[in-house]
């Protein structure tokens, strides 16, 4: 999904709306735009590759980080009333956290060395703490938000707004398993399948029936990404049974 943002940004450039929060009285805007696009299509092709997996990591958990830490968190400051800054922090801290899990399982020589703390089965943790976090801010949203999430919903489904509020509650109900360990890799994975039928069920037609609309291509590519992101952590919790509660539950797959 990274190659999908990465070419999103090579097309439209200094216009292309994932890159909004960039000051556009900034010296070297487009430059700057164009470098995280090609990041993006290069950590993404990197991902794919075996030989290349351990420097992509190294690559775009830090590119993931700054982008959240420097384009999102201000937000949260800034307008902290505002849902919209919660949720917009929430997406991309989703996708940090797998981003972080696959940091976390291929380190390097370097990173053994020198970030004990952010890899192995302490990397991942704090990952799904990441992910936890990120959850109800995207959960919540949905009600805030809800007529404009209802509007979101196919025509075919009845009960748009029921559904709004029964998706926004389960990002909140995952999130609550993982924190307490009552059946978290049942709600991780969830969760993980949710954000990928609303992907498919939402974003799917909706750039098919207009595909040369920017704005439902960058939704469907974040959403992508969110989706992406939830299902690296959610099996990080591959070797825990699907039912499992308590301190057992928590064990991790760092593989």
């Amino acid at each position: 999904m990274m190659i999908g943002l990465g070419i999103i940004g090579l097309i439209y450039g200094n216009s292309a709306l994932i890159w909004e929060p960039i000051r556009k009285t900034l010296p070297g805007r487009p430059v700057i735009i164009y470098l995280c696009a090609v990041i993006e299509i290069g950590t993404g092709i990197g991902l794919l590759l075996r030989p290349s997996v351990i420097l992509a990591c190294r690559v775009l958990f830090p590119f993931l980080l700054l982008w959240m830490a420097l384009l999102k968190l201000p937000g949260l400051f800034l307008a902290p009333h505002v849902m919209v800054s919660w949720e917009a922090f929430g997406e991309i801290a989703a996708t940090s956290a797998g981003g972080w899990c696959l940091f976390a399982a291929h380190a390097g020589a370097w990173e053994q060395w020198h970030l004990k703390f952010a890899i192995g089965e302490s990397g991942i943790r704090a990952a799904r703490l990441l992910l936890v976090a990120a959850l109800p801010m995207i959960g919540l949203s949905h009600f805030v938000y809800h007529d404009l999430t209802a509007s979101l919903v196919p025509k075919c489904m009845r009960f748009p707004l029921g559904w709004t509020y029964l998706t926004g509650a389960g990002s909140v109900a995952a999130a609550a398993g993982m924190l307490f360990g009552v059946y978290p890799r049942l709600a991780a994975n969830l969760e993980a399948g949710m954000l990928w039928i609303i992907t498919l069920l939402v974003w799917v037609p909706r750039v098919a029936s207009m595909p040369r609309d920017q704005g439902d291509w960058t939704e469907f590519f974040i959403s992508s990404a969110i989706a992406t992101g939830t299902w690296v952590v959610a099996d990080t919790y591959r070797s825990v049974p699907w039912l499992a509660s308590g301190k057992a539950a928590h064990a991790v797959s760092p593989d």
